[in-house]
This record gives C-alpha cells, sequence and structure tokens, in this order.
C-alpha cells in the first residue's frame, strides 16, 4: 500500500453519507416500484430523500403528492423540489405552506428549465420570482426550513463563465441557503478544484457532491451534454466491452 493514494471509501472510519433523489412516478406501476425501493433504501439510514420537479414545473402535483407521502409514512427526511418557473409568487408560497403543515422541513429550491426543456430561453412568470435568490428568502422568510440549492463545478450551461455562476450561487446563500447540491461530476478533481474556487469567494455552507449512477452510459452522456458535465475518455472507453477486457488484461 505504500506510496498509492488511499480511497476514502476504503479508509475512513467515518460511514459515508447519502441521499438518494427520485422522480415522481407517472403511472401506478412506477409508484409501486419507487415504494418497493424506499422500503429497501430507508433502512440504510440516508440523510434525506428528494424529489425532483419536471420541466416548467410539469410534474408538481405527483410531486407534492410523493414528497407528502415520504413525511407521513417514512422515517427518512423528505426533500421537495421547488421551481419559480411557470408560476405566480402566491402560488408557489402557498405550495412551501402547505409542505411545511404537512411536515416537510427540507426544500431544494430552483429556478427550474422552462417548458421547453434544458436550453430553451428562460422566461420568469410576470408575478413570479425572479431569480432561485427571491425564493430562497422567501422560504426562509416562512420559516421552518432547510433549503438546497444548486452549484455547478462546471458552470451552469447558460452562465458565462464559472466565476459568475459562483456569484449565482453566493447571492443564494446570501438570501438564506443552508446546502448546496452540486450538478453531478465524473472527476473528483472537478469537484475539489471548484470546492476550491467556492471557499475563496467566502462561501461556507456545505457542498454536498451530485453523483449518477451510470446504466445507460449513452443516456448518460446526453444528459451531461444538456447538463454541462463532460465525460471523460476514459468512462467513454469503458462503455465498450473490449476496451474494458484490455484494460483488465494489462
Amino acid at each position: 500500500m505504500s506510496g498509492q493514494p488511499q480511497r476514502v471509501s476504503r479508509f475512513s472510519r467515518s460511514a459515508i453519507k447519502v441521499s438518494f433523489e427520485f422522480s415522481p412516478p407517472k403511472t401506478p406501476a412506477m409508484e409501486a416500484g419507487l415504494w418497493e425501493a424506499m422500503a429497501r433504501l430507508v433502512p440504510l439510514q440516508p440523510q434525506f430523500i428528494s424529489v425532483t420537479y419536471g420541466a416548467g414545473g410539469s410534474t408538481r402535483e405527483r410531486t407534492h403528492q410523493t414528497v407528502e407521502r415520504l413525511a407521513r409514512e417514512e422515517s427518512v427526511l423528505p426533500a421537495a423540489h421547488l421551481t419559480c418557473v411557470g408560476a405566480p409568487r402566491d402560488e408557489v408560497d402557498a405550495i412551501v405552506r402547505s409542505y411545511k403543515e404537512a411536515g416537510v422541513r427540507a426544500i431544494v429550491a430552483l429556478r427550474g428549465d422552462p417548458p421547453g426543456g434544458a436550453g430553451a430561453a428562460y422566461q420568469p412568470h410576470p408575478q413570479g420570482y425572479q431569480t432561485t435568490a427571491e425564493l430562497v428568502a422567501s422560504i426562509k422568510a416562512i420559516g421552518g426550513f432547510d433549503v438546497f440549492v444548486s452549484a455547478y463545478p462546471e458552470k451552469h450551461p447558460e452562465s458565462l463563465s464559472l466565476n459568475a455562476d459562483i456569484e449565482v450561487l453566493r447571492r443564494k446563500v446570501e438570501a438564506g441557503a443552508d446546502k448546496a447540491i452540486t450538478q453531478f461530476f465524473f472527476e473528483n478533481d472537478v469537484y475539489f478544484r471548484y470546492l476550491d474556487k467556492v471557499r475563496a469567494k467566502g462561501i461556507d455552507i456545505p457542498i454536498i457532491p451530485g453523483i449518477v449512477p451510470v446504466q445507460n452510459f449513452r443516456q448518460t452522456a446526453n444528459f451531461a451534454t444538456r447538463a454541462g458535465a463532460s465525460v471523460p475518455q476514459w468512462l467513454a472507453d469503458r462503455s465498450t466491452g473490449s476496451t474494458t477486457i484490455q484494460r483488465r488484461a494489462a
């Protein structure tokens, strides 16, 4: 082992803390599958389980129903994704209050993708929140929530630069954000370089690394392209059986 880098997963005495993110189920069969998965995952004691929104808030009702059931029936902390796209402030605030009444105590506050999906032009609702920082401030004013926000180690696809994107994160923190969850990445150095830059700007909230399980490489690579996450060549090479076999034999 001398001279070899040690992997935290093998040598840390602290248990690795994870959370899981789900999309709300679209059909009764998918809903049954979700709760079967919960039965297996909850005993692992994740820090929280979050439930996403679709583009333009398209899964809003299903997200609410799933999160509220988690709060009622499971011991794990549910975190509800909430976007400010496509809705007036009063409607968004009513959702926040309904979560509070249901016992939800964590919200992932996001601007949200436009109805046309990632890459389409974003247009704030005329009576809505214009930025995520405004949404965060409103949630904190209602009170009773830990607020998570997004962070982008390789910058948001719409940002002009990484520094500009970190400035957006700083404004969200100033508005009251408690923690940030990063866009997924494939190289640890991407995360650690980003963390150094964030800390240098005086941002000291926890920055939780986002990880995506690669079950279908092509699908994941397409998702990464839309999300602005780089795919390293070694991962692309491993997506072919011949390359994997050659490396194993080496």
